[in-house]
């Protein structure tokens, strides 16, 4: 009896002590969320902040025959590889020879701890004509600077900054201060708008086309998209206002 008696002791103390883990976990959670150190700023987004108009970012040629959306999340290893290992094909066989134009928006995910800040420093390049250089270098350090990496993604950033010859005093006052997170989740909305669900997602014509995808793919979708609107007269893609950037 007396054992008996001591294994239920016993149990109400574990318990007792997953509670108080439980609690604990709770608590620390909360302080992450909303501690105001001075990364506060950098990795959580502000839900105050309201969804501004879907902006995007133009790289090419506003009177391209094609515009083809892209919804990316700086932190997507997919979105890395096709920044990585197709875009440069895309840009120097079609961007850079006036027959596509690609509009970047992003696409946050919840799982990506340091996405918010890449898309912010990103944007605050934009304001100094050095969005795609800026969006090139933050997908190629991607290892540097992700979740996993880091929890101070500014620092790596502000290095990007200085080798790109940007104002860096400029941009930091831009990035601490969060001016485009409006814009930046106008540009999430519109994702849900065209129910997207994943990274990356291209709008091709009238085709979504989730994942990342190679240069022949997308090509293809191109000449499709292409054709279509030479049947029709009309252009595949409608052009919403956009801040504009030039393909490398």
């Amino acid at each position: 009896m007396a054992q008996k008696y001591k294994k239920k002791a016993n149990n109400k103390q574990f318990a007792a002590v997953l509670i108080v883990i439980a609690v604990v976990g709770v608590a620390a959670l909360g302080y992450v969320l909303t501690s105001k150190s001075p990364n506060a700023g950098v990795t959580t987004v502000d839900p105050t902040i309201p969804v501004g108009k879907a902006e995007g970012y133009l790289i090419g040629k506003a009177d391209a025959p094609l515009q083809v959306l892209e919804f990316a999340d700086f932190e997507c290893p997919a979105c890395g590889d096709f920044a990585n290992i197709t875009e440069p094909d895309v840009r120097s066989r079609l961007i850079n020879t006036g027959m596509v134009a690609i509009r970047f928006y992003d696409l946050p995910l919840p799982m990506h701890k340091n996405t918010w800040p890449a898309s912010n420093a990103a944007a605050c390049a934009n304001d100094q004509g050095k969005f795609v250089e800026m969006h090139d270098r933050i997908f190629a350090g991607q290892n540097e600077w992700n979740g996993q990496a880091t929890s101070n993604p500014k620092k790596i950033f502000k290095q990007y900054v200085a080798q790109l010859g940007l104002d860096i005093a400029k941009w930091e006052s831009c990035f601490d201060s969060q001016t485009h997170l409006s814009t930046i989740k106008g540009n999430a909305a519109e994702a849900g708008r065209r129910n997207v669900a994943q990274t990356p997602t291209f709008v091709i014509g009238d085709k979504l086309i989730p994942g990342s995808i190679t240069y022949d793919q997308f090509k293809k979708y191109v000449d499709d998209a292409i054709a279509a609107q030479a049947k029709t007269g009309v252009k595949p893609t409608a052009s919403p206002e956009v801040k504009k950037g030039a393909a490398k």
